[in-house]
């Protein structure tokens, strides 16, 4: 509106475009003044009459920054100072003061939490890396329970040691821990136990007994329970059992429900993380035999009956090559799992 006024003014005068464009002859003139007048900077705000002297501020500067008062909220020194008979200014020009100087933010010296390296566990066989971790199961009154130890080789998900007892301790812990060892006739250096950061996990008695035996150990990060996967997900198979009991009456009653469980999920449990085997067949080396027996099975029923498969030869699942705990975002080549095997 204004640009069509700018245009018929000077043809027909200032009055004539204001009745012909409908315009406020009042509103032209203001936004004309306020467009030649020339922009005028804005006065220094003056200081007011009852602030701090320049001496005053800095020597209030200097307080709050000393050693006494650095790690302290502006209302503590206030009240501190005042408790001592001394006023240097408001909690709020102590506020103001620090902001100007770009010190408004945290002034207590915290502690500041370590950087746990993220654990990157690759098993390429059995007995390469396992995972162990407790669990409680309810005993047979409110607030009792009893201890389950639980040792699992990822690779395999095979269960190669466990123990339930009526509490948690690192003794008990170091024994099974050493028993599963023996047991699985596991060379020194071949071995990474990887565990949570429980008080038995990172005990001096467990970290003693895993030097000896040259077994190397990883803890997961705070609070971060994808870093034990395969030990959170064997307890979650455990419990969700339709026969597993709400409490267990004693702990010779929990033994022996683990007992019946451990052999029906090491021997009869067909695993999806491990091409629908058994964990002892793949902890015990017989995982290829298996798949061989499964292509003739499904060849056959290809020859008999191919217009049912779309005339594609099905194959069964094949079992990983590799079981990581976080794996990195660029995985090893096949090339470079070989070398590993080897």
């Amino acid at each position: 509106m204004m640009a069509a006024y700018y245009e018929l003014a000077p043809q027909i005068g200032v009055a004539g475009a204001c009745r012909a464009l409908a315009v406020n002859r009042a509103s032209v003139y203001r936004e004309r003044c306020a467009r030649d007048a020339p922009v005028q900077p804005l006065a220094a705000r003056p200081a007011p009459p009852l602030s701090l002297t320049s001496l005053e501020r800095q020597l209030l500067l200097d307080l709050l920054d000393s050693e006494r008062f650095a790690e302290m909220a502006p209302a503590g020194i206030f009240a501190t100072l005042l408790d001592e008979g001394r006023y240097h200014g408001s909690i709020r020009t102590m506020y103001r003061l620090l902001a100007a100087h770009h010190q408004l933010r945290e002034r207590r010296h915290q502690r500041v939490h370590p950087v746990y390296a993220k654990p990157e566990l690759l098993a390429v066989r059995p007995n390469q890396v396992w995972s162990w971790d407790i669990t409680k199961l309810k005993g047979p009154v409110k607030w009792s329970c009893f201890h389950l130890y639980v040792i699992l080789d990822i690779f395999s998900r095979y269960v190669v040691g466990w123990m339930l007892a009526a509490r948690e301790s690192a003794e008990l812990a170091e024994q099974l821990i050493a028993d599963t060892l023996f047991k699985q006739n596991i060379a020194p250096g071949t071995l990474t136990l990887h565990a949570d950061r429980g008080s038995s996990m990172r005990s001096k008695s467990v970290a003693d007994l895993l030097i000896d035996l040259q077994v190397a150990k990883t803890h997961s990060r705070p609070h971060v329970s994808d870093d034990n996967p395969y030990s959170e997900s064997q307890f979650k198979t455990l419990k969700y059992r339709p026969d597993f009991p709400d409490r267990f009456g004693c702990v010779e009653h929990g033994r022996t429900h683990c007992q019946q469980f451990f052999h029906w999920y090491n021997t009869a449990h067909r695993h999806t993380g491990i091409a629908l085997m058994t964990p002892h067949m793949v902890h015990y080396g017989q995982a290829s035999a298996v798949t061989e027996q499964r292509i003739v099975t499904l060849n056959a029923a290809f020859a008999a009956t191919p217009n049912r498969f779309k005339y594609v030869a099905p194959r069964p699942p094949e079992l990983p090559s590799a079981a990581w705990i976080n794996p990195p975002k660029q995985s090893p080549s096949p090339a470079d799992l070989a070398e590993l095997v080897r």
